[in-house]
């Protein structure tokens, strides 16, 4: 496991963190991005959701989708706790 992985929810803390903090000290500066939307969707938020979701769609094997019947107990999990 690299270093990202390894402390994976440590980085995700710091966003948080760094988050709050940028919304707290500049919150009146940066309100224009929560006007940036298209039919009640946000525009960077969109944006940077497909950026995290982008790199596991590219590790897809693609060809190992033609043998997801074989073995319905981890599509059935899947489908059941989305």
């Amino acid at each position: 496991m690299g270093l990202f992985e390894r402390y994976l929810s440590v980085w995700v803390a710091l966003c948080i963190v760094a988050g709050i903090a940028l919304g707290k000290f500049l919150g009146s500066s940066i309100s224009f991005l929560s006007d940036m939307n298209i039919a009640t969707v946000n525009i960077p938020v969109a944006v940077l959701v497909w950026l995290m979701i982008f790199p596991m769609m590219v590790q897809i094997d693609f060809s190992s989708i033609k043998d997801v019947g074989k073995n319905p107990k981890g599509l059935v999990l899947t489908l059941v706790i989305n």
